[in-house]
């Protein structure tokens, strides 16, 4: 079975409504719905390991992982989008300017 590359992109806000952004995933998945099922997962091991005091776990099975977790920070599952990844690195991507 072919997986094909995902992202995830969670709105994430605090208390202070000044300080928000989205927090990105990409992994591998069958599908956007098992897309953001990996993404919560990653997120939710990564928030336990924290809270425990222990090093947060590096990418799993499918490169799915999450860094960057602070406290404080909300993040939006239930605005959350994920779609197909497409990497801006890409040499098949059109070069936007000329060197």
């Amino acid at each position: 079975m072919y997986l094909q590359f995902y992202e995830v992109d969670v709105p994430i806000h605090t208390d202070d409504r000044a300080l928000h952004g989205v927090h990105v995933f990409t992994g591998q998945a069958s599908s956007v719905t098992e897309a953001l099922a990996r993404a919560h997962q990653a997120y939710d091991a990564a928030f336990a390991a924290r809270q425990a005091g222990l090093e947060i776990p590096g990418p799993q099975d499918g490169g799915w992982g999450a860094s960057g977790v602070r406290d404080g920070w909300e993040l939006d599952w239930a605005a959350a989008k994920a779609g197909p990844w497409s990497n801006p690195n890409s040499w098949t991507r059109k070069k936007l300017y000329e060197l």
